[in-house]
């Protein structure tokens, strides 16, 4: 299910939605990577933003 931008409040930092090019743009920020790092990165952890940042740390030993 695609995010409602008719719904406002909080916004949901705890996954990464890799179809919206404003939460590709906070993630990258976010971790300083590049698109097609971060897209790997959420094809190999899954969307959920902790377990991405935990495997871009990693990547970077």
């Amino acid at each position: 299910m695609s995010d409602s931008k008719k719904k406002t409040g909080n916004p949901d930092r705890s996954t990464i939605n890799t179809k919206e090019p404003y939460e590709m743009q906070y993630w990258k920020d976010k971790f300083g990577v590049s698109s097609q790092q971060l897209t790997g990165a959420v094809r190999a952890a899954g969307k959920n933003a902790k377990a991405v940042e935990e495997y871009l740390k990693n990547k970077k030993k």
